[in-house]
């Protein structure tokens, strides 16, 4: 949850980075093995891969920045190459928070959150769009405005995948124009930055996910594919300022319509929760990626490394492998302490 307070944690975070650097690619090393985290700081990460590179982006606040890598383990030698900046006095000047970058229709875009003036309630989900071959070509990005629903109230968190040939969005939202409960919306895509009518597939109704009481929260949806096709959508619960930040799921059935809400079916448990003794608190808001040789499956995600830390640039990204049950659904185990040595993704 992204609460007024964290604004001024955000406008902190923002001024206190530099510019763009040169997203130069890293040579192989002869190590086998990482640690997490990833980076010192990084909320709200994101991973996609194309032609053998990883792109990263992570929420800084006032602007979007993409780091290039081979390497996701050192993430750290990739400087991110900051690709826009929004101008003064826009009603997406603000806040802008966990950025995704995707790759539809042989082009990039970036889905964002944004609002004006920090004003919590403005916040709406932004495109841009790259027709370019890299996306760290920072001259041909092109904002393309408000990813359009017809409700258009308060929106975060949008990401988009493709189910049986047709591009979806989901997000996290406000039924209504006021705060108090955070929900998962989807919506068909009419076009990279137009959508259908919203649907609404997931609120708060386990205790597991309204500890935090002073506003009940589903937010950061996410979509994973087994080995059959079959959709997963995971989601963070409780807010990003509580220990208890961790990960519910969703699942879509075989062969089920992602606009029918009666056709998804939620975790009684959440799925992915807090390790105190390996220094994981709030772990959520993640991505998936696969190993480059597309044999296996990864979450990445932030976590704050010591209780009460909140929802400040302190949360950190890391990553681990994915491990998949008899019945085709995932395990994510329980996030791996800082400092624990994890072997590499397979092809790296």
């Amino acid at each position: 949850m992204k609460t007024l307070f964290f604004i001024s944690f955000i406008a902190l975070i923002a001024c206190s980075r530099g510019g763009s650097g040169g997203g130069s690619v890293q040579p192989p090393t002869a190590d086998t093995t990482f640690t997490n985290p990833l980076l010192s700081a990084g909320p709200d990460p994101w991973v996609i891969q194309k032609d053998g590179y990883y792109y990263f982006m992570r929420t800084l606040g006032n602007r979007l920045a993409i780091s290039k890598t081979q390497y996701l383990d050192k993430l750290s030698n990739a400087s991110p190459v900051t690709v826009f900046t929004p101008p003064s006095g826009t009603a997406y000047s603000k806040d802008l928070w966990a950025p995704e970058l995707h790759f539809i229709d042989n082009k990039w875009y970036i889905y964002f959150a944004a609002d004006s003036a920090g004003i919590n309630a403005t916040h709406r989900i932004y495109v841009l769009e790259n027709t370019a071959a890299d996306p760290m070509n920072v001259g041909t990005w092109v904002f393309k405005g408000k990813l359009m629903e017809s409700a258009d109230k308060w929106a975060i968190d949008a990401t988009i995948f493709t189910y049986n040939g047709s591009n979806y969005a989901a997000w996290s939202g406000w039924q209504g124009d006021a705060d108090g409960e955070q929900d998962i919306f989807i919506a068909k895509m009419l076009n990279p930055y137009t959508l259908g009518s919203r649907v609404l597939i997931s609120k708060p109704t386990y205790s597991w996910e309204k500890i935090t009481t002073n506003v009940i929260i589903n937010e950061g949806p996410e979509a994973l594919f087994n080995s059959n096709g079959n959709l997963f959508l995971t989601y963070s619960a409780n807010g990003c300022w509580s220990d208890d930040y961790c990960l519910g799921m969703l699942l879509l059935k075989p062969g089920g319509d992602p606009l029918n809400a009666a056709d998804w079916t939620k975790s009684p448990n959440a799925v992915f929760t807090k390790n105190t003794g390996g220094n994981a608190f709030g772990p959520g808001h993640n991505g998936f990626f696969k190993s480059p040789d597309g044999k296996e499956d990864w979450i990445i995600y932030h976590a704050n490394s010591a209780s009460g830390q909140g929802c400040g640039d302190q949360r950190n990204p890391r990553m681990q492998k994915i491990a998949w049950n008899a019945d085709g659904t995932p395990s994510f185990g329980v996030p791996a302490g800082t400092g624990v040595q994890i072997k590499k993704p397979s092809g790296e």
